[in-house]
């Protein structure tokens, strides 16, 4: 799965946490909480529905790691490519 597959599957996951969502208005690099004006329970909900969509564990000490869209999409391709190897 390359980067751009990740990003696509990112948004529509945070697409099913924030249905107001327009994704044409995100920012890549920006806080995903400042600009959508999430609270610690909906980010929580959104890495929960990121495990599901990507089978990918995100513990809790990793969780100020995913703070952007940028940030998710190399964490993710991270992980799924030491799962790759393993």
């Amino acid at each position: 799965m390359n980067e751009q597959e990740i990003r696509d599957r990112v948004i529509k996951t945070l697409g099913g946490i924030v249905p107001e969502l327009d994704p044409g208005s995100l920012k890549q690099a920006k806080s995903l909480r400042d600009q959508l004006d999430i609270d610690s329970m909906d980010f929580l909900n959104f890495l929960i529905a990121l495990h599901q969509e990507f089978g990918v564990d995100v513990p809790e000490a990793d969780a100020g790691k995913l703070a952007t869209i940028d940030a998710c999409v190399s964490y993710l391709a991270q992980a799924l490519q030491q799962r790759a190897q393993a």
